[in-house]
């Protein structure tokens, strides 16, 4: 197989996407939407062309649709994975069709947004993906002084926080009382794309029940006794970074 090194590209090298779908209208409609976001893009109408693409070419993020002519957009994930684990991949999926999108993110893709495209949507998705593709290269021996220990396991745990880190779906945290689950969150929050934007941690077990929903989303004033003003709540708080919810 033909590799293509797939390190990071410097601030001013423009961007390359590689855009999979059969349908030309939505080819024009992306590569117009992407041009203006001042990045190049390439398309493949099928997966033996796009992964041809990718054996050859130096890509920052994959687009591809679920539906191909070949085969399903999730081969190509997985492909990926296997062959260039360090692109972001984020797959096009039918309206509604959630459970072909968690499928996608459970195989490592990086995001997913759904037909009709929402052009805003796919702005902030690609946007959040080329941030993280051109940042300096994030290693597991990153994390070395912070997570102790150099045995199998550990340098196992250490690769899964760098593999998470680079997809946008939500992550569970298991774990005793003090073996450090907050530390692993904010591992994944600084090497992944929302680390410029805040990491707010809930400790859950200290919100009293009545107060949680207020705590949460916030309150306008007035709404409720002792609502002296309004209040934003905890998931605004996070929005563009990370919200860790401690039991």
């Amino acid at each position: 197989m033909n590799e293509v090194a797939q390190s990071p590209r410097s601030a001013v090298e423009q961007a390359v996407v590689l855009v999979v779908d059969d349908e030309p209208d939505l080819l024009e409609l992306v590569g117009l939407t992407l041009s203006r976001m001042s990045l190049k893009t390439r398309t493949a109408s099928d997966l033996q062309s796009a992964r041809r693409l990718l054996k050859a070419e130096r890509f920052d993020l994959c687009l591809t649709d679920m539906r191909l002519p070949d085969g399903d957009g999730l081969d190509l994930v997985a492909w990926i994975q296997e062959n260039r684990a360090d692109l972001p991949v984020a797959v096009i999926t039918a309206h509604g069709n959630v459970e072909s999108a968690v499928r996608a993110l459970k195989l490592g893709a990086f995001d997913f947004v759904s037909k009709p495209l929402d052009l805003g949507v796919l702005r902030k998705l690609v946007g959040s993906a080329i941030r993280l593709r051109t940042a300096p290269d994030e290693k597991t021996a990153d994390f070395a002084p912070r997570l102790l220990g150099s045995s199998a396991t550990m340098e196992q745990l250490r690769e899964m926080l760098v593999r998470v880190a680079r997809s946008q779906a939500p992550v569970h945290i298991c774990g005793e009382s003090g073996t450090g689950k907050e530390l692993a969150a904010r591992m994944i929050h600084e090497s992944g794309a929302r680390r410029e934007g805040p990491f707010v941690p809930v400790n859950c077990g200290a919100i009293p029940t009545e107060l949680m929903e207020s705590e949460l989303f916030g309150h306008k004033r007035g709404s409720f006794t002792g609502a002296l003003a309004d209040k934003k709540g905890l998931v605004q708080s996070a929005e563009g970074g990370t919200l860790f919810l401690d039991e």
